[in-house]
């Protein structure tokens, strides 16, 4: 027997999770919140109405359906997934990101990806005992530095390369025939994460089929329903039916299954709402290229990227926080990032108001 108690954590806990941070999140509560890329409409009173009647009728004494048959096929009808392509469903994207990284672990394994990118990428290869290749993109415009993928794949051999597109939290759209190129040379599994599908035209859907390696993933968060925490996989039975059996049974409750169905078969509002979020998002940008002393990155997303003069991130990060707007400050989190800020797009109204405090900040 060591000397070690039973319940002592620093001794039996892993030491990569123990030095890890839990991922924040920062408390909203009555501000206007522009920092995690939600939808900011809500539905109207008439889908809303059909909603709660769905619900009233709807008991939960028993176990969700585990095929989850019907929204499938919503999602295969709304989302163009090709017929011959499999789906898995996650509670959001992280679920169906930690059950590929659990599928590939093994000794000596890695995932890559490239950084700036999304964080739980990264979190989640440490969770599952994989070593992380973060590729850094280039600092000019935060394109893909192809030649050092290139060389990190032949390097490190990773078993699955994870790529948003468009990239979080950078906004950009990565260049295609670049991506192509990256799916053609990687050794394993390509992931291409279309989170922010809804305000892009620009898709890999389509390409299912035409890579073995390739699967992509989504999420309908972005596209207004945040709160239901449903994402897919989309791709080669022979992926995806491997990946089913590390799904946890049931892992999509009865309330989602039944609000998402609704919610793709009235896809219109959501579209309508996207719509406006795009147009939005010109105004913002608009307004906040004529300001000095800020820099406005191009986005395919529902948020943009912007940095500030030497210094002032954080200063006006906590000026907005004064004035009841959140925004995500990314200066700090990574070196490519310094002096950046994460803005979400939001309603007119509150856009407007951004807009304002920003240009009374500077």
């Amino acid at each position: 027997m060591d000397n070690h108690s039973k319940n002592d954590s620093q001794h039996w806990i892993r030491q990569e999770i123990r030095d890890l941070s839990a991922y924040h999140v920062a408390d909203a509560s009555g501000m206007i919140k522009l920092d995690a890329m939600e939808n900011p409409y809500v539905w109207p009173d008439a889908l809303r109405q059909q909603w709660a009647s769905l619900i009233e009728q709807t008991d939960v004494n028993r176990y969700p359906d585990p095929s989850c048959l019907g929204l499938k096929q919503q999602l295969r009808q709304v989302m163009n997934i090709p017929e011959d392509m499999e789906i898995m469903l996650g509670n959001g994207s992280d679920e169906i990101i930690q059950i590929v990284a659990m599928a590939m672990s093994g000794t000596g394994r890695s995932i890559l990806s490239v950084d700036p990118g999304f964080v739980m990428y990264k979190m989640i290869s440490t969770f599952c005992g994989l070593k992380y290749i973060g590729v850094p993109l280039r600092e000019e415009d935060f394109s893909l530095d192809l030649p050092a993928i290139l060389q990190a794949m032949d390097q490190y051999q990773p078993a699955v390369v994870f790529l948003a597109y468009p990239n979080n939290p950078t906004g950009n759209l990565f260049d295609e025939q670049q991506v192509i190129e990256v799916i053609e040379a990687a050794p394993g599994l390509v992931v291409i994460d279309e989170a922010y599908a809804p305000f892009t035209d620009e898709t890999f859907m389509h390409r299912l089929g035409q890579y073995d390696n390739l699967v992509v993933m989504r999420t309908v968060s972005k596209m207004g329903l945040a709160g239901l925490r449903l994402g897919f996989l989309a791709g080669p039975p022979d992926w995806l039916n491997e990946f089913e059996k590390l799904r946890l049974p049931y892992n999509i409750n009865t309330l989602t299954q039944l609000s998402a169905e609704l919610a793709m078969k009235h896809h219109v509002v959501l579209d309508e709402q996207t719509a406006r979020i795009r147009q939005q998002r010109k105004v913002v940008v608009s307004a906040l290229t004529q300001m000095q002393g800020l820099t406005i990155y191009p986005s395919d997303a529902n948020f943009i990227l912007i940095r500030t003069a030497a210094g002032q991130a954080a200063p006006i990060h906590a000026r907005l926080k004064d004035k009841g707007i959140l925004i995500k400050l990314l200066d700090g989190s990574a070196p490519m990032l310094k002096d950046c800020l994460r803005i979400t797009i939001g309603t007119a109204e509150e856009n407007q108001k951004l807009i304002a405090s920003i240009a009374a900040c500077l």
